[in-house]
């Protein structure tokens, strides 16, 4: 059981590093870039889970807190997850929980991923819409057309492929023994933890 969560955590790791990469594919607009991370946290928590998605996403923020480049356009920073952006990058940790924890309870399949990570790019949203109305002292109508409008038809595109390719890539990771779980969905876990 041992090796199954030092397997788990590797694959954490890895999705850091996936998010870190998908961050600097951007189209940059006023306030808020559209980036690829948003897409990478899709595909962690439809492939990892809640828990792993959340621990994924955790060293992704962390890693970017100390300063490493990792954010959208390279960016790193305590003052980016303090600045406009910030409710993003936060609400990756529970997206990728909520995403998972749904999935986890229904069925690992494209049908109820599609649900699941829409919802997780609502989430996503309204968190960075919220950040983004008290740091640039908006209101609530300008952050939203600033933080959450320009975003929804790319985030229903990002939660297709999330949720496609997420799906196809965990089932390969099942098959090949990479990645175990139980009846429910969830990864394995040691019984005594």
């Amino acid at each position: 059981m041992k090796l199954d969560r030092v397997r788990m955590i590797t694959l954490c790791a890895m999705f850091a590093a996936v998010t870190a990469i998908f961050a600097q594919i951007t189209i940059p607009i006023p306030v808020v870039p559209i980036s690829g991370q948003t897409l990478a946290v899709g595909l962690t928590a439809t492939i990892l889970g809640s828990r792993y998605g959340a621990i994924a996403m955790i060293c992704y923020v962390a890693l970017g807190a100390i300063g490493l480049p990792v954010f959208a356009e390279a960016k790193g920073g305590a003052q980016v997850l303090v600045g406009p952006t910030g409710g993003y990058i936060f609400g990756f940790i529970v997206t990728a929980y909520v995403t998972g924890w749904i999935l986890e309870r229904t069925k690992f399949n494209l049908t109820w991923a599609l649900v699941a990570n829409t919802i997780g790019m609502i989430i996503t949203l309204l968190m960075g819409c919220v950040q983004l109305k008290f740091v640039l002292d908006m209101s609530w109508t300008e952050a939203f057309y600033a933080g959450v409008y320009p975003f929804i038809a790319v985030g229903l595109i990002k939660a297709f492929l999330a949720s496609s390719i997420g799906v196809t890539v965990r089932n390969r990771l099942i098959q090949a023994k990479l990645l175990r779980v139980n009846n429910s969905g969830s990864q394995l876990e040691k019984a005594t933890s």
